[in-house]
């Protein structure tokens, strides 16, 4: 299974003002703007933990901007700002304090995010006296590092107990997630499944735009239907084909309906599939296999209404044992809602003959049994951004 992991960008362009200013842009190595973040927002002096958790919380919140390519997918040609109001303070040319410069250089490719999910934790802070927030307290961050609290300890008093350091983290140089060449039909691959996951996850706050039943990294029907309904939406040209407007379009709303860029995210998680029974499945399992399980009974109920579709949460409740007790009922198998080998297989055969079992408009039936036989041939779809959920959701 591949690992999906974000990069430390080798450099980063920061505007030296507000983001509608006509200031100047300058690029250094993320290193450096690090450097200089922390010498202009934090005291030397400060004990060791305070300052580890300040510079922490200062390369996280730079990575999530680039991450979620806040300012470039709104087309400006920089990755974040040195307005305080929004971002954080970057002097262009001062001086860089010894100390801070070399605990920069231990951590610079070290980031914090919330347990099971993947962006870079949004990880705002303010001074904490003359302005507050709620995120970290610069100068209450200092106190408690003289009570003797850790680095950790520190960040998790602000960010919460769920906080996890990401370390050694690789590095890169600038990678635009649009690919340069527009997706349209028979297109394939991961950036199709980020796309799909992006229409699915906007159709939310905009029921107009129709659900993607398969997550697959496949450019058919009904993801072609989806993104002209975006289109017309967002008055972008209506022609079904996914190039750079209408790419970092989906961007810009994906993030703004996830609050990926906020410090009270939704999260983001990613994750391959694998289609292959495992294990016993039943109320209190968890993990991927559930998640699997749920997606395909989502897929199912969406055609035959006496299934009903549980969340894609990953934790075996109440409504994901309903839902597999309806199933059973329907294929009649023994209603006792665990999924054990015969379960599985029947409902990943349902999966793959879904086609076949209802009134499906020809086109529609043709792109499932085209997308079925690419996940039957393959055995794992792509890594993607999969379901989005609150860490600690369920379904009961």
């Amino acid at each position: 299974m591949v690992t999906v992991t974000p990069y430390i960008p080798a450099q980063i362009t920061v505007h030296l003002g507000p983001p509608t200013t006509s200031a100047a842009n300058v690029t250094v190595s993320f290193a450096d703007y690090v450097k200089n973040v922390a010498s202009s927002e934090i005291y030397p002096t400060w004990d060791d933990s305070a300052l580890v958790a300040n510079i922490l919380a200062i390369i996280s919140f730079a990575l999530n901007r680039v991450y979620t390519e806040f300012y470039r997918s709104r087309g400006y040609d920089f990755d974040i700002t040195s307005s305080t109001a929004i971002d954080q303070k970057f002097i262009n040319g001062r001086n860089i304090f010894e100390n801070v410069g070399r605990l920069v250089d231990e951590l610079f490719n070290t980031y914090l995010r919330r347990q099971g999910f993947v962006e870079p934790l949004a990880a705002k802070f303010c001074n904490g006296t003359t302005v507050t927030c709620d995120g970290l307290s610069q100068w209450g961050s200092q106190e408690l590092a003289q009570q003797g609290l850790s680095s950790v300890e520190i960040l998790r008093r602000y960010y919460g107990e769920d906080i996890e350091i990401v370390r050694n983290a690789p590095m890169r140089g600038y990678a635009p997630s649009y690919g340069g060449t527009p997706l349209r039909r028979g297109s394939r691959g991961p950036q199709v499944v980020q796309l799909q996951v992006m229409l699915n996850r906007i159709g939310q706050n905009y029921p107009a735009i129709p659900r993607v039943a398969s997550v697959d990294g496949i450019f058919g029907t009904q993801t072609e239907n989806a993104a002209l309904a975006a289109q017309r939406i967002f008055n972008l040209d209506p022609d079904g084909i996914v190039g750079k407007g209408t790419w970092y379009q989906l961007v810009r709303l994906y993030v703004a309906v996830t609050e990926l860029s906020e410090l009270a995210s939704q999260g983001q998680t990613f994750y391959a599939v694998n289609w292959q029974y495992s294990r016993v499945l039943r109320e209190g399992s968890t993990g991927e296999p559930v998640r699997v399980l749920q997606y395909m009974l989502q897929v199912i109920g969406s055609y035959i209404n006496d299934v009903p579709m549980p969340p894609q949460t990953g934790i075996f409740g109440e409504l994901t044992a309903n839902s597999v007790r309806a199933f059973q009922r329907f294929s009649g198998l023994a209603i006792d809602g665990i999924v054990g080998e015969q379960t599985w297989n029947a409902i990943f055969d349902r999966l793959a003959g879904i086609a076949e079992t209802g009134p499906l408009p020809q086109d529609v039936a043709q792109e499932i049994t085209e997308e079925v036989g690419y996940l039957v041939q393959t055995g794992v779809i792509p890594n993607f951004p999969g379901q989005i959920l609150r860490l600690g959701d369920s379904d009961t």
